[in-house]
């Protein structure tokens, strides 16, 4: 058969959108593979990539595992649009979960930012650069953890008194869990079938004396 070459990401940045406009493209894109990120006027729209939506997918099986490994309550809420008219920026995150805010967001159709916490992880994957600063949309927003995958490295950045991200050597969601173990299980992506990669990770996650429930 014929090698297809699978279209790489592309973003564009429009200026001068206004919030009404951004949300008609919400709607008009919903169920698309697109990422819309708002800013004060300015509007990235981003169509993602295979490899893109492989990395963001493994990983959140991951965090999951490990939800459920660790016998910690979850709420996940995938790429689910976050926006604050009040402060004229929105975005969608690659996937994001309530854990520590689980039980007071457990039954919640439409979350209002004005009213209840953000997501308590974002996951963020940037095989290709954004033309929007994401990662201070989050400090705006109060999100206080963000993982961000390049395709290569897993940083974590947790968000300070101060309202901006200091990247951590672990995670504050799973304290003892090593970045390292799941940075180079994600490195297998390409060399191993999902399944099998998911129950290595849980007997890696089962080996580790910090993994107690």
């Amino acid at each position: 058969m014929p090698t297809v070459a699978l279209p790489a990401e592309q973003r564009f940045l429009l200026a001068g959108v206004d919030w009404e406009t951004y949300e008609c493209l919400l709607a008009r894109f919903e169920g698309r593979h697109l990422r819309l990120t708002y800013d004060e006027g300015d509007l990235e729209i981003m169509t993602v990539s295979p490899d893109h939506e492989r990395a963001k997918k493994l990983l959140a099986r991951f965090v999951e595992a490990l939800t459920e490994e660790l016998g910690l309550p979850v709420l996940s809420l995938g790429n689910t649009t976050f926006r604050r008219t009040d402060l004229g920026r929105g975005l969608e995150p690659d996937e994001c979960w309530y854990i520590a805010h689980e039980a007071q967001m457990r039954g919640v159709t439409e979350i209002d930012l004005t009213r209840m916490p953000p997501p308590d992880l974002v996951i963020e994957v940037e095989i290709s650069r954004g033309l929007l600063d994401r990662l201070d949309l989050y400090a705006r927003l109060g999100v206080p953890e963000v993982w961000r995958y390049d395709g290569r490295r897993l940083r974590v950045s947790v968000l300070a008194p101060a309202g901006t991200y200091s990247e951590v050597g672990s995670s504050p969601t799973f304290p003892g869990i090593p970045l390292e173990g799941i940075r180079s299980a994600l490195l297998e992506r390409n060399e191993r079938d999902e399944t099998s990669m998911v129950k290595a990770f849980r007997a890696w996650v089962r080996s580790l004396p910090e993994a107690t429930p």
